[in-house]
């Protein structure tokens, strides 16, 4: 035994032949980015996870990953095809899901955001567009932003003096537009006398989006777009996802909607745009809080918010072509 090796040990360590230590491409990758998402730290060293599970290229669960979004897919299809009104539910409970995800992570990073009153609001914001269309979101939206800057204001008592205040209300009034604001876009598509259709739209160019790009990423990726944001997002796989939610958003914006094809051709290559920004804009804010997932809730996933990173810019945008083109 070599005098490192005896070293190692004397210290509780365990030395590994060289070829114990190599791994191939896609597993050692996917280590790298798990590692810098909870660092910050581009350089940081791969963390392995002895608890995980089989992962695919991306890090995650895939049989898990498919079966959730399958599960969540059609209980998007039910609500629509059966209830449309009853999608005011189901946004409100998966955004409230969402924002206490997020509220949690923030207050974990030592930020004191009112949560109770960002919850209560965040439900205006959705519930507000039912009977009073944009007006009512709008005024549900600029309700929360101010009890919550009061909320914060006064939220240790009268004789306190308030800590942080401008960077905590900063960041919950940056929680309501991202949420719960994008989010109502969606509910406020369902009122349209096509509205189903039209969120069936926004789905189904997502799906596209989010296939694509992982087909195209998995077996061509080989160029980064922004590797100190997001390593494993590939240019090959945005053009992949490009390809692909234009052609889903051809057939469905002419097939549901029956509106001319270059609408469709437009809100698909904008959709990914947005949807990639969404992405990134989740990844830098994980990055930040030095955090893989927001939450836990659905396995292959992660949390809510995770599932919803590129839909919610996508809502805003889809409801904004739709409501301007047909």
């Amino acid at each position: 035994m070599t005098s490192r090796a005896t070293a190692a040990h004397e210290r509780g360590q365990v030395t590994l032949p060289a070829d114990n230590e190599k791994r191939d491409g896609a597993t050692r990758g996917s280590s790298e980015d798990d590692a810098q998402a909870v660092s910050g730290d581009p350089a940081a060293p791969p963390v392995a996870d002895p608890a995980a599970q089989p992962a695919s290229r991306t890090g995650r669960n895939l049989p898990a990953a498919i079966g959730v979004g399958g599960g969540l897919g059609l209980l998007v299809i039910l609500v629509l095809a059966l209830a449309p009104m009853a999608w005011y539910a189901v946004v409100g409970i998966a955004m409230a899901i969402a924002t206490w995800e997020v509220t949690k992570r923030l207050s974990e990073a030592g930020m004191s955001i009112p949560r109770i009153p960002l919850l209560l609001g965040g439900q205006a914001i959705i519930w507000l567009g039912w009977p009073f269309g944009t007006t009512g979101t709008l005024a549900g939206f600029a309700g929360t932003a101010l009890v919550c800057m009061a909320w914060r204001l006064f939220d240790h008592g009268l004789g306190a003096t308030p800590r942080n205040y401008l960077r905590d209300t900063a960041v919950t009034i940056f929680v309501a537009a991202w949420i719960p604001l994008l989010a109502s876009f969606a509910t406020l598509m369902v009122q349209e006398d096509d509205g189903a259709g039209r969120v069936f739209v926004l789905m189904i160019a997502v799906v596209c989006s989010d296939i694509g790009g992982y087909v195209a990423g998995v077996l061509f990726g080989k160029h980064p777009m922004v590797p100190r944001i997001s390593p494993k997002k590939s240019w090959e796989g945005f053009v992949g996802s490009m390809l692909f939610a234009v052609l889903g958003s051809l057939a469905s914006v002419t097939l549901i909607l029956g509106a001319h094809s270059m609408i469709g051709v437009l809100l698909g290559v904008v959709l990914v745009v947005t949807g990639t920004l969404g992405d990134l804009i989740e990844s830098q804010v994980k990055r930040e809080l030095k955090i893989k997932d927001m939450g836990t809730l659905l396995p292959g996933h992660g949390g809510i918010m995770d599932r919803l990173d590129s839909l919610l810019p996508s809502a805003f945008v889809t409801w904004l072509v739709l409501a301007a083109l047909v």
